[in-house]
């Protein structure tokens, strides 16, 4: 059995829960590259039933998956970033984890 030798990174990805589609295309490709994703489960904007209290912990939750990463990969078809995303951009930048866009990020 052969064992790697570097470790794969861990990517968390962020972005709108109104972009599933692309989310998934961006976590598939990245683990066929090996990575570790960490990424949206529940995804309310495309349709998924959640309360206020279940945002409140996934929104905590997704901020703890920023913490474990590597890096952060920022899904914002259009260059859209939404104030939830933005508030992770932002921890990601608190807390030194590289962050990177699939489109240029709208100012």
């Amino acid at each position: 059995m052969n064992t790697p030798t570097t470790q794969p990174h861990v990517v968390t990805i962020c972005g709108s829960t109104r972009f599933r589609d692309q989310i998934a295309a961006a976590n598939r490709e990245l683990t066929l590259a090996g990575n570790i994703v960490l990424a949206p489960g529940v995804f309310a904007h495309a349709g998924d039933a959640m309360t206020d209290d279940d945002k409140q912990r996934l929104d905590a939750l997704h901020l703890t998956k920023i913490d474990l990463a590597c890096w952060v990969l920022i899904v914002n078809p259009g260059g859209y970033i939404g104030t939830s995303t933005r508030r992770e951009i932002e921890h990601a930048h608190r807390t030194g984890k590289p962050v990177h866009y699939v489109h240029e990020a709208a100012a």
